[in-house]
């Protein structure tokens, strides 16, 4: 059984991703990823690369420390941090529900972070919806991960950010959804940016939409993914 005392969590304090910049980014146990993920084992891009790598030993606990230990080292970042939780890796959880318990106490790690993440999990499931909710609210953002428009929209009129994958092949750069959302593809795709200048994914109207093309090794599978959500 997987619980949270038995998973690891690692904390690069200066990421080498030229996407993301530099700026402190985590990694969480493979087990934290949702049952449910479209992308499980079929074009998740932590799967292939020098991420791949190092998710395996986090997951193995060669890397990585205990949860408290977690929350300490995030703690001690310097107050208004832009920090990517989660590069690889997802919310801990139960069968898909997320555990109230890490919520909590990532909240109160990240209280005086600019912390921003990506998510899953169901909001169906459990108290999914409540929590993430609470996280918002407290400073610490959840963007829902979706892999289409009509999802993305059901997001946002729960209350929450939302992101949406699409095809590699998407030409389009903005456009607006069935309910009228804004959608904008991630600049650090489409621009000489990334993801600590731009900051979209930590603060942004919960109107925008933040798209995000599928790349990496495993992009044909991703597209394959994408398409049967659609």
């Amino acid at each position: 059984m997987t619980t949270l005392s038995n998973l690891r969590f690692h904390l690069t304090r200066v990421s080498g991703n030229r996407k993301t910049g530099p700026i402190p980014v985590t990694t969480s146990s493979r087990a934290t990823c949702p049952p449910t993920c479209p992308f499980l084992a079929s074009g998740c891009y932590a799967d292939g690369g020098p991420l791949a790598l190092h998710f395996g030993k986090v997951t193995a606990g060669e890397r990585g420390v205990p949860f408290p230990q977690h929350c300490a080292e995030l703690a001690a970042l310097p107050p208004g941090q832009m920090t990517r939780l989660h590069q690889a890796g997802d919310m801990p959880h139960n069968g898909g529900r997320v555990s109230r318990r890490f919520v909590h106490g990532m909240v109160k790690a990240c209280r005086n972070l600019k912390a921003y993440t990506y998510t899953h999990h169901r909001l169906s499931l459990g108290e999914n919806l409540a929590l993430l909710r609470y996280a918002n609210r407290q400073g610490l953002t959840v963007n829902v991960s979706t892999e289409s428009e009509a999802a993305a929209d059901e997001a946002i009129a729960a209350g929450l950010p939302a992101v949406m994958a699409v095809r590699s092949d998407e030409e389009r750069d903005r456009w607006q959804t069935p309910a009228g959302h804004a959608v904008l593809v991630c600049p650090a795709q489409t621009g000489q940016t990334d993801c600590a200048t731009c900051q979209l994914c930590q603060k942004r109207s919960k109107r925008l939409i933040i798209a995000f093309r599928a790349h990496g090794v495993s992009k044909r599978k991703a597209d394959a993914a994408i398409a049967s959500q659609n």
